[in-house]
């Protein structure tokens, strides 16, 4: 059973982690939350990252395989009932479980460890639900990391978390990283830089995508600009062979990384 159950809303420790909603307090206390049985489940998977739990009843019946796996790592169970969860969790249903965790990004220095092959770079993505996406996206086609650009939203933030399913915990995620400075970084590890844009004067067909390969991705609206742009070794589309205007940028994401995967593990089998 969890802990006496927390009713009000006031409380210090509810006031404590509702705060981590707003990036100032999560970038202060190096923490934020992650909502829903799922994304509870992958952060107590990595030791030491889960600092507290709180279940409701209901939650914790169903769930209680998660509950006892916090509570054998000694992480602290507070019950819940259902007005505090509502204050605490950022979705209009919730599932009745969130986590206080620790900050899981690395240094740019171990964003392309040795023998990375495939890197996602989000440069100017204002959108946390299509961030959290491309990075569930890159973690499915077996990337090595994900670097979020200085100019793209927080990867803590609440939506982008539960958009990442899980995948926030699975690989290395670089944040506020200078562009140029991430691009300079994966090139000297070896990676071909593609920009993903509708500027790009050759399309995923004509391209080789056998070798380690960064790809940067832009802005929802206006892509990339020009100057990141002249960053990349080269800049690519994706070919649009129906009557679509362009493919948003989750899903231009999604044709890049796994085309990319799908070359460099044809080209490992033969």
């Amino acid at each position: 059973m969890a802990g006496p159950e927390l009713t009000n809303i006031k409380s210090p420790r509810v006031k404590a982690a509702r705060r981590l909603a707003k990036r100032a307090f999560r970038d202060r206390d190096r923490a934020f939350l992650a909502e829903g049985p799922q994304a509870v489940r992958e952060a107590l998977a990595l030791p030491g990252v889960t600092v507290e739990l709180f279940a409701t009843a209901e939650a914790e019946a169903r769930h209680a395989d998660i509950v006892a796996a916090a509570r054998e790592a000694g992480v602290p169970v507070f019950g819940a009932s259902g007005e505090v969860m509502a204050e605490l969790a950022q979705t209009v249903t919730p599932q009745g479980l969130l986590a206080v965790c620790r900050f899981v990004h690395v240094p740019l220095a171990e964003a392309a460890p040795a023998g990375a092959a495939l890197v996602a770079v989000l440069a100017h993505v204002r959108d946390p639900g299509n961030a959290g996406t491309v990075l569930r996206t890159a973690d499915a086609a077996g990337a090595d990391a994900v670097v979020f650009t200085d100019a793209s939203v927080d990867p803590y933030n609440g939506k982008c978390v539960r958009a990442s399913a899980g995948s926030l915990f699975h690989l290395p995620v670089v944040t506020a990283a200078p562009v140029a400075e991430a691009v300079r970084h994966l090139k000297d590890a070896g990676l071909r830089v593609l920009a993903a844009d509708g500027a790009g004067t050759r399309t995923l067909d004509d391209v080789d995508l056998a070798g380690p390969t960064a790809w940067i991705f832009g802005n929802e609206a206006w892509g990339l600009p020009e100057e990141l742009l002249k960053l990349a070794d080269e800049v690519v589309r994706v070919p649009i062979y129906g009557r679509a205007e362009s493919l948003n940028l989750a899903t231009a994401a999604a044709v890049c990384l796994y085309a990319s995967a799908r070359a460099q593990r044809a080209a490992a089998a033969r």
